[in-house]
């Protein structure tokens, strides 16, 4: 998970996965799109690649990425449970709603009810 997220920090990472995600491109096309220098490119894409969220192949003399979302499957799961209510809010709101329906079942009993249930 620390690779995935090492991977994602960077923004122009982050962009080439986004243009990964729509299609496969080449190295060169993915250099293209940016106004940093193609070794650079190079570098962000080892990256890409050693954090498993894209891989290679040679096609003809290109070298082809595509995006292999499943890496973030971790990271996802880590930040929605970050994300998530903690366990003493949804406790509070479960006994939240138990002491409203006590309450709404009391009423509907009726005041004789009620009392001949404290008396006993």
């Amino acid at each position: 998970m620390n690779e995935v997220a090492t991977a994602i920090a960077d923004p122009v990472r982050r962009h080439i996965l986004t243009l990964l995600r729509d299609e496969p491109l080449s190295a060169g096309d993915i250099a293209q799109r940016f106004v940093i220098s193609r070794p650079a490119i190079s570098r962000h894409l080892r990256l890409l690649r050693e954090s498993g969220l894209v891989h290679d192949e040679m096609v003809g003399r290109q070298r082809i990425y595509r995006l292999d979302p499943r890496p973030l499957a971790a990271l996802v799961d880590w930040l929605a449970a970050l994300a998530a209510p903690d366990r003493w809010e949804r406790h509070l709101d479960a006994l939240e709603t138990e002491v409203y329906r006590t309450r709404r079942e009391r009423r509907s009993r009726g005041p004789a009810e009620h009392r001949r249930e404290h008396t006993a």
